[in-house]
Formats: structure tokens, C-alpha cells, sequence
């Protein structure tokens, strides 16, 4: 069976997006995007990301029992990650969780630019409880509606370069994490502005499944 990327949200088109994200970046990988009905519209914050666990779960069992050859969970605060991996009997893989190990495998000090501050204390707590602590700078805030990535782009990528930007310049970092899943559709205009390099979760958690199939 495919490896299966579940969004924890219930925006059928941002799972689009980070399929044709994994399909471009992995593309020996058969890649399947299933998208949670029953979870909140987006997450932003603890609320959202408690709202979207249970119906997560249930989605990570049932691709389980179907024979999923990997899970990829497609939401940058790693939503019931420790949960997913005890129920399934496949690898998987959390987006912040592969950025977090592409950036120290790279030497890369890093920081984050995710949409708004309201989820800024889980992605520092998911940092510290994955050990990477010690290389990152700083997590930042565009404050751009994780909807608004797809629905007013330009603004987006706008927002997000700039802080992306302010990043580089002042947290002596050699890498800036994208730290959310709807940011496949503003990495190519941040990497064009940046001379730092620039890391997408869903690529990075694509190539991260892509490798522990093959070791596998």
C-alpha cells in the first residue's frame, strides 16, 4: 500500500497540496493524502490541535489495519504524534519532526516562521522534546491565517518572506523552518528571497519516509 499523508485538518485542498508537495520531492514513494472530515477547518494553537487528536487517531488505525507502508502526519505541530506511533504498525512521521532532523543532520542552526503566534508554544516545546534545543534560535510568527496561505497567496508569501527575512538577518541561523504545511505554497517565493537555506516540512518528511523505506 501507499504511504499515506494524513492532514489533521478538514481543508481538502491543502491535502492536495502537500501531496503533489511529497510526489515531487519523493517521487519513487506511492504517495496517498487523506484528509480528516471530522477535524477543525485549521489548526492554530492547542485548541485546534486537541479538537483534530481523536479523529486523527482514528484515521492513523484504520490506514494502519488497510497495510499503509508509512504515515506521514501532515500538520507542523506534530498532532498526536507519540499516540500515532504506538497504534500503527508502520513507520511515522511527524512534519516538524523530519525538519527538526533535516536541519541537525545539515549542522544548521535554525528558526521558524509559522503563521500565528497562538501556535508558536507547541512547535518550542515539540523543539525541546525532540532534543533540538540547543540549535534553534528562534520560533517566529508571520501572523498570516493558516487558511490564507491558499486563499490570498500573494499576501502570504509576502508576510512570511518578510519575517523569514528578519529571521536571517538577526537570529545568525543558517536555516529557516516553514512551519506549516499549507507553506508548500509560498517555499518557492521565500527561497527566491533568502540567501539562508530554506526548509519545507512536507518535502523533508517525504525524503525522511523515502529513506526509512529503503533502510527499512
Amino acid at each position: 500500500m501507499a504511504v499515506i499523508i494524513i492532514n489533521p485538518n478538514s481543508t481538502r485542498s491543502m491535502t492536495d497540496a502537500m501531496l503533489a508537495q511529497a510526489r515531487r520531492s519523493a517521487p519513487d514513494l506511492d504517495f496517498e493524502g487523506w484528509t480528516s472530515r471530522e477535524g477543525p477547518q485549521a489548526i492554530q494553537g492547542p485548541a485546534d490541535g486537541e479538537a483534530a487528536r481523536v479523529p486523527l487517531l482514528k484515521l492513523v488505525e484504520h490506514a494502519s489495519s488497510k497495510g499503509a507502508d508509512g504515515i506521514i502526519i501532515g500538520c507542523f505541530d506534530d498532532t498526536a504524534l507519540e499516540e500515532a506511533t504506538t497504534i500503527a504498525d508502520c513507520p511515522v512521521i511527524g512534519i516538524g519532526q523530519a525538519s527538526y532532523h533535516y536541519a541537525a543532520l545539515r549542522n544548521w542552526r535554525f528558526s521558524v516562521v509559522t503563521t500565528l503566534s497562538v501556535s508558536m508554544p507547541i512547535i518550542q516545546s515539540n523543539i525541546e522534546r525532540h532534543g533540538f534545543g540547543h540549535v534553534v534560535s528562534k520560533v517566529r510568527a508571520s501572523e498570516i491565517p493558516v487558511l490564507e496561505l491558499e486563499t490570498n497567496t500573494r499576501l502570504a508569501s509576502k508576510m512570511v518572506a518578510q519575517e523569514a527575512l528578519v529571521a536571517e538577518q538577526e537570529d545568525g541561523v543558517s536555516a529557516i523552518i516553514l512551519g506549516c504545511a499549507g507553506m508548500v505554497e509560498v517555499v518557492d517565493v521565500v527561497r527566491n528571497k533568502l540567501s539562508a537555506a530554506v526548509i519545507d516540512p512536507v518535502e523533508c518528511a517525504a525524503q525522511c519516509m523515502l529513506w526509512v523505506r529503503q533502510i527499512d
